[in-house]
């Protein structure tokens, strides 16, 4: 009985630990599964054109479950990396707002997962050949999810820059400056060029750095 009770709380600061890594293997993984599964299925999804069709009309038709899906699962897995980089990340610059940006990222991904847009340019079979005349109202709130992942991330790019900074980790710092840049320009051409791959590659960049951030954290052993 003694021996138990003098064992335990040596016990606890291990426990947490595995458990903040836990959290941050989640994070780490949201990025990779989103954008995989993203691309396997604007590659395989019959009538499904990634040129046209933005990657949101994948949770529409009979495998849409399956972007629902994803949807939700990454950002869960990005709301537990926020959770792991809370408790992991010592104070100075991203200590509080670092986590909270990543969550509502996070927050993103699950709100674009539970409302779906409406079928249009033509996609499922029987959609309306452009967009739709009026659009629903989970179509609406779903319009909201790209932008708020978008902009919740870019400016979590900029708070770890500050961090990156102060702890002279040059080639992370320039990252952070690289990513954003290339995801507002992918955006730009893919509006210039009416060709949505190129809003999903730089969609890609900025949804990896999420993961990747959350990785450098998880191997510093902090």
């Amino acid at each position: 009985m003694t021996t138990e009770t003098a064992t335990a709380p040596s016990d606890a600061p291990a426990t947490r630990t595995a458990a903040v890594r836990g959290l941050l293997a989640c994070g780490v993984a949201a990025g990779p599964l989103f954008v995989g599964v993203t691309v396997a299925q604007a590659a395989t999804r019959e009538g499904f054109d990634p040129v046209v069709h933005p990657l949101s009309l994948l949770s529409l038709g009979d495998l849409g479950w399956l972007q629902i899906a994803n949807f939700v699962v990454s950002g869960l897995l990005a709301l537990a990396g926020a959770a792991g980089l809370r408790h992991s990340l010592a104070a100075g610059p991203a200590s509080k707002w670092g986590p909270r940006l990543v969550g509502l990222y996070g927050i993103a991904l699950v709100w674009g997962g539970v409302f779906v847009a409406d079928p249009a340019f033509g996609y499922p079979a029987g959609a309306p050949d452009g967009a739709p005349a009026e659009q629903s109202w989970h179509s609406i709130l779903h319009a909201f999810a790209a932008p708020g992942a978008g902009l919740t991330l870019l400016a979590a790019c900029f708070v770890f820059a500050r961090r990156f900074r102060l702890e002279h980790r040059t080639a992370w710092r320039v990252a952070c400056y690289v990513v954003p840049a290339l995801y507002l320009v992918l955006t730009a051409v893919s509006f210039a060029a009416a060709d949505y791959r190129w809003m999903l590659a730089g969609g890609a960049f900025i949804w990896l750095w999420a993961s990747a951030v959350t990785l450098q954290q998880l191997r510093s052993g902090r």
